[in-house]
């Protein structure tokens, strides 16, 4: 365990953008995570546990300690005629684990295939896309509470999801550091293209050809299809959150923008894909300075020449603006500001 001093960021957030941490630290096993939590650095500064840094936003050098979290391992448990339980380190990039279940056929996580981060960041937002979420398939994490020292095992009832929310984001954020998840997965994969994009897709396939390696597949050329790559502009995919609206709110848009896209996410309460309201503004693609949106997928910010992130985090101020006067619908950001 090794602990350095005026440490760049810049290759550890997905935005690229140029800061520094006072002090950045590695973690690759439980017992290094031991010798940190007894180090006066550790005790005597503000700290921030980092993942694949893909959902963050960094507005300024950060004053305190970073932790990289890099447990890496990848194994089965527990199965059973029905289900196979994997457990992955909290380190792992979130793709190889989604390849390494693709490719033993399990399913449950094939249409969250391609999402950046890692494993362990993936509870405390409770990604989701094309009509799946982590909750789907959660079955348990384990961490350290820091402030106790203490291993912690979480069940799903323990975890609070939400959309894109956990009770990791919120009353245990950077109070917890994630050591492993454990994933329930389907032995008889149960095929999911509710999703309209992605049941356009499979219309071009036999039903038998709908395997888990298929669906993964699929959705892979979605996501490349309408997302910017972060080594050619640096972005953190979905900015905001896809905006909730009760019945009331939903018809009154209706009445006003006949081409409102909704779903229906529970009783009269409706979801707005946020990238419609910004595109209804004019900002798809629309560029201010060093930063804009991106031409195929209005929800990404796009970092275009070195900005800064106080800049990006202005331009997502100005989008939530335009939005809020043109549909009286605050957004909110997904990525986490610092």
């Amino acid at each position: 365990m090794n602990i350095v001093k005026d440490f760049s960021l810049t290759n550890y957030n997905t935005f690229h953008i140029d800061v520094k941490a006072d002090y950045f630290c590695e973690i690759h096993s439980l017992e290094d995570l031991q010798e940190l939590l007894s180090h006066n650095i550790f005790l005597n500064n503000n700290r921030l546990i980092l993942g694949g840094g893909s959902n963050i936003l960094f507005t300024s050098d950060f004053s305190g300690l970073v932790i990289k979290n890099s447990i890496k391992s990848i194994e089965e448990i527990h199965e059973d005629e029905h289900f196979v339980f994997v457990k992955a380190g909290a380190g792992v990039i979130w793709d190889e684990l989604v390849n390494y279940c693709v490719n033993k056929n399990y399913g449950g996580i094939e249409n969250l295939t391609y999402i950046p981060g890692t494993v362990g960041a993936a509870p405390i937002q409770n990604i989701g896309a094309y009509g799946a979420e982590l909750k789907d398939v959660f079955y348990s994490l384990e961490g350290v509470v820091l402030k106790e020292n203490k291993l912690k095992e979480f069940y799903k009832k323990d975890c609070y999801f939400g959309y894109r929310s956990s009770i990791f984001k919120n009353e245990y954020k950077n109070k917890i550091f994630i050591s492993s998840v454990t994933l329930k997965l389907n032995k008889i994969p149960k095929i999911n293209i509710e999703y309209s994009a992605l049941k356009e897709s499979a219309k071009n396939y036999k039903t038998e050809e709908l395997t888990v390696a298929k669906i993964s597949e699929i959705v892979k050329e979605i996501r490349k299809s309408k997302l910017p790559d972060p080594s050619e502009f640096g972005n953190a995919g979905s900015f905001f959150k896809n905006p909730e609206v009760d019945k009331e709110t939903k018809e009154r848009l209706e009445n006003e923008f006949e081409d409102i896209i909704s779903f229906n996410t529970d009783k009269d309460i409706y979801k707005i894909p946020a990238g419609w309201l910004i595109e209804k503004c004019g900002l798809k693609g629309f560029r201010l300075g060093n930063t804009g949106t991106y031409k195929k997928q209005a929800l990404v910010i796009i970092n275009f020449n070195n900005a800064s992130g106080k800049e990006i985090y202005e331009f997502s101020n100005f989008i939530k603006d335009k939005v809020y006067n043109k549909f009286q619908i605050e957004l909110e950001t997904e990525v986490n500001v610092v």
